[in-house]
């Protein structure tokens, strides 16, 4: 399958998409799998709590967000690699609270006050700023009145001055658009798109963040 935007990293498939959290795991020694289960679990999830996953692969992140709910609440993944969403609907299987479809986040979606909270994981770096804004104006229609958007991606810092360990694995790993993303102020860009900043999450000593807004 063709990517929309060639230069970005976040669409992936084939093998990398098969074994993306695999291979994150390993590479960090387990720690991936902490840093998750914290992350979600900033987000005080409630049990009747409808989310929408944006980028939701394989439905590695949905797995830690269905273990908060409870019946009433609801998780609808958006994804476009064939691989994840196959690996995705294998893992709930016949779950009737929590599904898959294949959309871009980017592009229209039909969804208007459904959802109490919107979570994205490293989606939003690796999208050109114009389709980052599109995304946030389908997130802002698709939360109910007073609902949170979660963007966990790469935090505030200097790449300069990371470690060389953090350092040369973005440098390898990232496209273009993770540049301009670290570049930009973000509670600025939140804020002038509609939602009310409420707070940042910081991990790994600010190289990761959960960004907070409301609606």
């Amino acid at each position: 399958m063709s990517k929309l935007y060639p230069d970005s990293h976040v669409e992936i498939n084939g093998i990398l998409a098969r074994y993306y959290e695999y291979f994150l795991n390993v590479g960090t020694l387990g720690k991936y799998r902490k840093f998750i289960a914290r992350a979600v679990s900033d987000m005080n999830i409630e049990p009747g709590d409808k989310i929408l996953d944006l980028g939701a692969g394989g439905g590695y992140n949905a797995s830690f967000m269905e273990k908060y709910l409870e019946e009433g609440g609801e998780i609808v993944g958006l994804d476009i690699s064939e691989g994840g969403i196959s690996r995705f609907r294998q893992k709930f299987g016949d779950v009737p609270n929590i599904r898959i479809e294949n959309r871009r986040i980017d592009k229209p979606l039909p969804y208007e006050s459904q959802f109490d909270r919107v979570f994205t994981s490293f989606v939003i770096h690796g999208l050109p700023h114009s389709a980052r804004e599109r995304t946030l104006e389908n997130v802002k229609k698709a939360l109910k009145p007073g609902g949170k958007f979660f963007i966990l991606d790469y935090g505030n810092f200097d790449l300069a001055e990371l470690p060389f360990y953090l350092r040369i694995p973005f440098k390898v790993a990232e496209c273009k658009y993770a540049y301009d993303y670290l570049e930009r102020d973000w509670q600025e860009i939140l804020e002038d798109s509609g939602f009310t900043f409420l707070k940042n999450h910081d991990y790994f000593h600010g190289f990761a963040r959960l960004m907070e807004v409301e609606k």
